[in-house]
């Protein structure tokens, strides 16, 4: 049983930063695909980034492409999501999520390991 586990949300007014961490287990951190999606009320969860186990992949979505970037430290078991110029818009529940085999990295059902989440708020 691998449970990502997120860090780094809180309260930020737009325009501000914030960074996400995410700790999954070592043992098998290195071969994983890790992303971040996140899910605002009433809205289905959504695609944010992804970053290969190297570290030379990256993806993220469109809306968030020039302001966030996602990275990872794999002699700390750690993926972070460094956002910037956040929006109003950005507020959700960010999950950090662990990806073992094959399959998109922006689709939910690709990835094994869900963490609980960690709160954004934005406020304008």
């Amino acid at each position: 049983q691998v449970q990502p586990v997120e860090s780094g949300g809180g309260l930020v007014q737009a325009g501000g930063s914030l960074r996400l961490s995410c700790a999954a287990s070592g043992r098998t951190f290195i071969t994983r695909t890790m992303g971040w999606f996140r899910q605002a009320p009433g809205k289905e969860r959504e695609f944010v980034a992804a970053v290969t186990w190297s570290g030379s992949s990256t993806y993220s979505v469109d809306s968030v492409k020039d302001r966030f970037t996602i990275s990872r430290d794999n002699a700390k078991n750690t993926v972070y999501l460094q956002m910037n110029s956040l929006k109003s818009e950005d507020t959700a529940v960010y999950y950090c999520a662990a990806k073992i085999v094959g399959g998109a990295p922006a689709k939910v059902s690709s990835y094994d390991y869900w963490g609980r989440g960690t709160q954004v708020t934005v406020s304008s």
